[in-house]
């Protein structure tokens, strides 16, 4: 419960109307689960991107619509049914206040989520005991983004008029290739970035990330029969095998370094010598410069244009690593200082999960993104979201907001 005594009025306020609106929050939820947004699903985007625009807009926000960037070709789309490149929104909110030495806040959160609008986990079941909510995208991040809208409209009917930014990306979980350009464009107009990224494990904050890289290795050989001509031939899927073992040998648990691989793609029938073979893979590590390291081992795996067999090499490494800054920890701090008067214990803690966090703090803005609900298992059908939090965390979204703009 909040401690009552260290919340001004207006803070209290505000949490009293949060806290009545319990149910209310959980019905939106439900219906914003049920729109399909995974595998870059056009109209579950489009409609969703329509809602949370329009909520903010009838608080006196301006959106622009800015079109994404096309992102590499070997890249591919995945098991995404749709080759449109999303746009980005971005809603901008200004007061008279704008200018007055106010800090400039944006706010990140995105659309998507990573499950296909064709299968069967399309809506959000409560437990027996109403405490969960089990759903595609109830934590990441439906459930952020929506106690973060929550949160300013409550600010808005008690009067509190602040300035900030709200901008939604519709690609995220595919690395958002089509959105990092307007990502870094708005982190340099901002001074305090916050993302509804569900927290961590009991609700804390990661205050370090490490980065993230995507790759491909392709291997061209040459085909045979592999009964009749099996010497004449050249397996691509031996060539990539080998190549492999040496990717494989790239991971270093004291260094904190990992590289995966999956999926795999090579050979049509195995009475064929494959002439193509491809594996793409990824790569985390906890600073740029290991990431620089990795990247160029798996550079010099490629082999001169012409060889038999061939090696290509196509790397992006794209989510620069989030290490803790003085600036992003003292905003931490801030966070924790407003969750204990609320009741609510903040821990801090790294974690080798990547966000738009990582690409707005190398653009040079102090940014926390474990600011949205409590749950677990992202990315399966298990995902989940503490019903509970979708007040507490936006209580605590609105009276961070007074705070960071002294309003009291």
């Amino acid at each position: 419960m909040p401690n009552t005594a260290n919340l001004t009025k207006t803070e209290q306020h505000i949490c009293t109307h949060i806290a009545g609106q319990r149910d209310h929050l959980i019905k939106q939820l439900g219906q914003w689960v049920a729109i399909p947004t995974g595998f870059n699903n056009t109209p579950g985007l489009d409609e969703l991107r329509g809602i949370v625009t329009s909520r903010l807009e009838a608080l006196g926000a301006r959106t622009d619509v800015i079109p994404g960037e096309a992102r590499p070709a070997w890249l591919g789309e995945g098991r995404a049914g749709s080759t449109v490149v999303p746009p980005v929104a971005v809603c901008r909110r200004e007061t008279d206040s704008s200018a007055d030495g106010q800090p400039k806040v944006l706010i990140a959160g995105h659309l998507d989520t990573v499950f296909d609008p064709n299968g069967a986990f399309q809506k959000m079941t409560i437990s027996t005991d109403g405490k969960t909510g089990n759903g595609p995208g109830v934590v990441d991040m439906k459930g952020g983004i929506l106690i973060a809208i929550t949160a300013l409209e409550v600010l808005e009917e008690a009067g509190v008029k602040i300035p900030w930014t709200f901008m939604f990306n519709s690609d995220e979980e595919t690395g958002s290739f089509h959105s990092d350009k307007a990502l870094r464009a708005q982190a340099t107009k901002h001074t305090i970035g916050l993302a509804t990224e569900p927290g961590l494990p009991g609700g804390g904050l990661a205050i370090a990330r490490k980065g993230s890289g995507q790759f491909l290795i392709e291997a061209r050989g040459r085909s045979a029969h592999a009964g009749r001509a099996f010497f004449e031939g050249t397996s691509a899927v031996y060539a990539l095998a080998d190549i492999l073992t040496k990717v494989g040998a790239l991971s270093d648990e004291a260094r904190e370094i990992s590289v995966n691989i999956g999926p795999l793609k090579g050979g049509e029938a195995t009475n064929i010598v494959p002439d193509y073979a491809a594996a793409w893979g990824n790569a985390r590590y906890p600073t740029n410069e290991l990431g620089d390291d990795v990247g160029r081992a798996i550079d010099a795996l490629a082999t001169p244009t012409g060889a038999m067999p061939e090696v290509i090499v196509h790397r992006i490494f794209s989510r620069p690593a989030k290490p803790e800054i003085p600036e992003s920890r003292a905003l931490a701090e801030q966070v924790r200082a407003v969750a204990a008067d609320l009741g609510e214990t903040i821990t801090f803690a790294s974690t080798g999960g990547v966000c738009d966090g990582n690409n707005l703090q190398d653009a040079g803005l102090p940014t926390i993104d474990t600011l949205g609900v409590r749950g677990g298992d992202l990315h399966k059908l298990s995902e989940w979201i503490e019903l509970d939090s979708l007040v507490d965390r936006a209580q605590l979204f609105a009276c961070l907001m007074l705070r960071l703009h002294s309003v009291t």
